[in-house]
């Protein structure tokens, strides 16, 4: 549906990487940019819609605008409170972040941990599974997509899997490739079994639009 400028939908969305702390200077990461969560946000802002975004570390330039609203954070457990405070006011929620599936167990908060000839352990213990969290708890007008970053061979089926487990509406496969690039090729699964594919391998700013007029024509 065309949305009417007194009827345009609040999207949330999630962009980046997490820090797991290890130390007071060392952390567990991972490679995100949270450039698709950035075009996603600069795509729905161009639309007018009002748009909050929750991002974690990055060095992108952002796209401050009248109607974002920008919340910073660090680790899952950051990502999570924020999802708590502002999931409930949102009408499409993208998870595009790259939430940390592990943090080590204990951290030493205050201090660096010293450089010795013995073999450093580290115990992982696994994060909440905040989408799936945040799913069960979404009210019949709220939208909810998911990324699946996986390789190549199995993207489909593991993407397919992680749709049904983690109930939610629409869920975007793209292969490990995408990583730290500029471009993307990817497929929209949707919960009714259809997917959607655009015609060839587009730019992340061009996927942004691209995604977002097909998250217009799924909801009611």
């Amino acid at each position: 549906m065309k949305y009417q400028p007194n009827n345009l939908p609040k999207l949330l969305i999630t962009a980046g990487p997490t820090w797991e702390p290890i130390d007071a200077v060392r952390y567990l990461a991972n490679r995100s940019s949270g450039l698709m969560g950035l075009k996603i946000a600069k795509s729905a802002l161009n639309r007018a819609w009002p748009t909050t975004l929750l991002l974690g570390p990055t060095s992108l330039p952002l796209p401050y605008n009248s109607q974002l609203t920008l919340k910073r954070f660090q680790t899952t457990s950051d990502l999570q409170g924020l999802l708590n405070d502002h999931f409930p006011s949102c009408d499409i929620l993208i998870m595009a972040a790259a939430v940390a599936d592990f943090r080590p167990k204990t951290a030493v908060l205050d201090a660096k941990l010293k450089r010795t000839k013995n073999p450093l352990n580290l115990e992982l213990e696994p994060t909440p599974d905040l989408i799936q969290l945040i799913s069960s708890n979404a009210k019949p007008h709220q939208t909810v997509i998911g990324f699946a970053l996986e390789a190549a061979e199995n993207l489909l089926e593991s993407a397919q899997k992680k749709l049904e487990s983690k109930q939610l509406d629409a869920i975007v496969a793209n292969s490990l490739e995408t990583m730290g690039s500029n471009e993307i090729e990817a497929t929209l699964i949707l919960k009714d079994g259809k997917t959607l594919r655009p015609d060839k391998k587009l730019s992340k700013s061009e996927f942004a639009d691209w995604l977002l007029d097909e998250v217009e024509n799924m909801r009611p």
